[in-house]
Formats: C-alpha cells, structure tokens, sequence
C-alpha cells in the first residue's frame, strides 16, 4: 500500500487559513504581504519542511555515526523566479552544528545523504531548484 500524508485547511477571513496536520497538529496560515498577518505564508512553510526534513535526516544519521551532536540550527533562504508561478529557482541551506569532536567528514556525509537519499521534502523542489550547502561546525 502507498503511504499517505493528509492535511485539512480551514479560511478563516481575509487570507487567513488553519491548517490541521493529519497527525492533529494546527499551523496557522496567511499572506506576508497583508500588514497584518498573523503566520507563515505558503512558501515559507515549505522552506520550514525543507529545512525540518533535512535537519530530522542529519541529526539521526549523526547520532547513528555515533557523533556527539550538542546543536543544530539549519538556516535557510529561497530565491522566487520573478513571474508566476513564483516557484523557488534556489535554495541555500546553512548548516550550523555544535558537538564533541565533530568529525567534519562525517558531518558532510549526513548532509550528503540527506539530500542524496532521504530528504522528501527536497526531492519534491523543482528540479531545476539550485541547491547550495554549506556547513559550519563549532565545538561545543
């Protein structure tokens, strides 16, 4: 059987929009660009899967590496092609890992295999997205 994902949005005014997780958690949901918007825009929710599924994908392959991972903060930025659909044309990924004795090697092969592998959320850009990684590792 194919594994499914299921989400349920409901308006609530204006641009404003809660959505409900299949798994029962709520986002909120509205356009940046009203002066008054009160969550993430569309775009900005999938730069936050993006970086939330890579992040997930280091993290449990560090720990499998038997790395000693303190922190992980994951920055990331999305270029908008100018005409609709404004699809993202590139994505820059920024990596900040803190740890014991980090093995900079190894870091870059969980980054590697994340978006080689296992990263669903990336894999569904378009495919002509430019991605560009970058790590930096401090010890913690």
């Amino acid at each position: 059987m194919t594994e499914q994902a299921r989400a349920e949005l409901s308006w609530h005014g204006g641009l404003k929009f809660v959505a409900r997780s299949g798994s029962g958690h709520g986002v909120l949901i509205d356009s940046p660009s009203r002066p008054d918007h009160i969550g993430a825009g569309p775009m900005e929710l999938m730069l936050i899967a993006v970086a939330g599924c890579t992040a997930m994908d280091v993290v449990a392959i560090l720990e499998k590496m038997r790395e000693r991972l303190t922190s992980l903060v994951v920055e990331i930025t999305g270029e908008r092609a100018p005409s609709n659909p404004k699809y993202f044309t590139a994505v820059e990924i920024l990596y900040r890992l803190k740890g014991t004795g980090l093995s900079p090697d190894k870091v870059e092969r969980a980054v590697d295999l994340s978006h080689s592998t296992y990263c669903s959320a990336l894999a569904t850009l378009r495919p002509d997205c430019r991605v560009t990684l970058r790590t930096e590792i401090a010890e913690a």
